[in-house]
């Protein structure tokens, strides 16, 4: 099932599975002013709109992103201004992007030099050598072939 072809109300354990986040998440974001007031049926029980379950797919990604709970909220409410608060919005979704790349660059400065490091090991070990540049034995030669990793209590 998917949000458009979902019933017009949606239960909890429905737009959890929907859009993967845990029945306490989505309270978590109810609480946090995230989502709108959801209606609540005669029993109580909250009933998720179709709209209210694509703001919450919205809200995961903004969360996916890194984007600080405080901007969530006003984007959030902004949502509710109607079309007066689109510029605001493209600000902020603006303003996030570039967050994001700017993490996309740290992250492809990191991952050049862990290729780097990686590169010099498989250097030193198809030569046979140390750290130093030394000749090692048969027996180090054989471990420094080894590429098992140790399991987590082990680390």
């Amino acid at each position: 099932m998917t949000i458009t072809d979902a019933p017009s109300w949606l239960t909890i354990a429905d737009v959890s599975q929907l859009t993967g986040l845990s029945a306490p998440t989505l309270r978590w974001y109810e609480r946090q002013g995230l989502l709108p007031r959801v209606q609540r049926g005669p029993d109580r029980r909250r009933r998720y709109s179709q709209r209210d379950a694509q703001l919450v797919v919205l809200l995961a990604r903004l969360r996916a992103t890194g984007m600080p709970t405080e901007e969530m909220r006003l984007f959030a409410t902004w949502l509710a201004g109607g079309a007066q608060t689109h510029g605001r919005r493209l600000a902020l979704l603006e303003r996030q992007g570039e967050r994001i790349r700017a993490q996309m660059d740290d992250l492809a400065r990191n991952l050049e030099a862990l290729e780097a490091k990686a590169s010099h090991y498989r250097s030193l070990i198809a030569a046979g050598l140390d750290c130093d540049e030394q000749p090692v034995g048969e027996v180090v030669a054989q471990l420094q072939r080894r590429t098992d990793l140790p399991t987590a209590p082990e680390l």
